[in-house]
């Protein structure tokens, strides 16, 4: 039986983690600590609260006693770290709250993890760690970080702590770094949940700048993939990046959705641009597919369809979100 420890669980990419590895692992037990901060939504994970196999507890990840209490007495062997401040407009506002999450409690969590018999730690990374390319061109699990914003300045930091406690305490760890996911359970305030929202509500589609901005999209459910495989045959101390494949513009992006809901262009309002903005990004996905098989299943296209019907059937879920 494999005990995980899930943090951030409560959010889009954790708990459709959660629900993946529910419902492909029988014998598999999830503990799931969540701070509950404004993007942690119980709600998503509501079909499997009474599960005996899952066990939901409130808490941070800075709160080391509490991690340590949780990986005793659950005799965890793996620890998957999801929890973050992701939103970069937030981040140029308001960086200490980055720094206290993104990077100081990923360090609580290895000062933890230290202590105990760990098979694994896990951390879920970005590829915004690697900052803006130009046109042409991909990121490699050796390219230099140069990040940004607060938000990817502090995900690289943490992601140097991870390779200290690999290299200098000999924990099993891998880093994963993954291109823009999507699909359901995602806060409407990224881009395709919040484009689809606003157009089914008649609200204004914001777009940064002239909308050229690109970005490699991934379903979540291929990035869910890509991490159980990672757990389990990732080589030790190793760094994987896991892309989509599917490069499009900001302005590409909304028409699609445009089309699909049958929404109007005029709807469409270009806004000043972020600070720092980068230009794209695309990751090398080469080394997880030659060492681990994998490699992205679902189209863009099929993806953008199915999230956009699963935002259509859950208004319950996402409406009082956007109050």
């Amino acid at each position: 039986m494999e005990r995980y420890l899930i943090t951030g669980g409560a959010g889009f990419i954790g708990s459709n983690f959660i629900h993946y590895l529910l419902k492909k692992y029988q014998n598999c037990v999830v503990v799931n600590l969540d701070l509950l901060t404004y993007a942690g939504n119980l709600a998503n994970l509501t079909d499997i609260e009474k599960d005996l196999r899952y066990e939901f507890v409130r808490g941070d990840i800075n709160d080391q006693d509490l991690v340590q209490r949780i990986l005793e007495k659950n005799r965890i062997d793996i620890i998957v770290n999801f929890a973050a401040e992701s939103h970069v407009d937030r981040s140029i506002v308001g960086p200490d709250i980055f720094f206290e999450t993104n990077t100081r409690g990923t360090l609580s969590l290895l000062k933890a993890a230290k202590n105990t018999k760990l098979r694994k730690f896990l951390q879920i990374s970005t590829d915004e760690v690697y900052g803006s390319l130009g046109t042409n061109g991909y990121s490699t699990e050796q390219s230099p970080l140069l990040p940004s914003s607060p938000y990817s300045a502090s995900k690289a930091a943490a992601d140097m702590f991870v390779h200290g406690y690999y290299r200098t305490y000999g924990l099993d760890t891998n880093i994963t770094r993954s291109s823009n996911n999507y699909g359901p359970y995602q806060f409407p305030e990224k881009l395709i949940p919040l484009m689809v929202t606003n157009a089914l509500q008649g609200k204004k589609l914001p777009i940064y700048g002239t909308g050229q901005n690109i970005r490699d999209w991934l379903y979540v459910k291929d990035n869910c993939r890509a991490l159980d495989l990672v757990i389990h045959q990732g080589k030790k101390g190793e760094i994987y990046n896991i892309g989509g494949n599917s490069e499009h513009t900001n302005n590409e992006i909304v028409h699609l959705i445009i089309d699909k809901l049958g929404a109007n262009e005029e709807q469409i309002e270009y806004v000043t641009d972020r600070l720092g903005h980068d230009q794209r990004y695309a990751l090398d996905s080469s080394k997880i597919a030659a060492e681990l098989g994998w490699g992205p299943q679902i189209s863009f296209e099929q993806g953008l369809k199915r999230t956009i019907e699963w935002y259509l059937k859950n208004q319950l879920w996402w409406e009082p979100l956007k109050k």
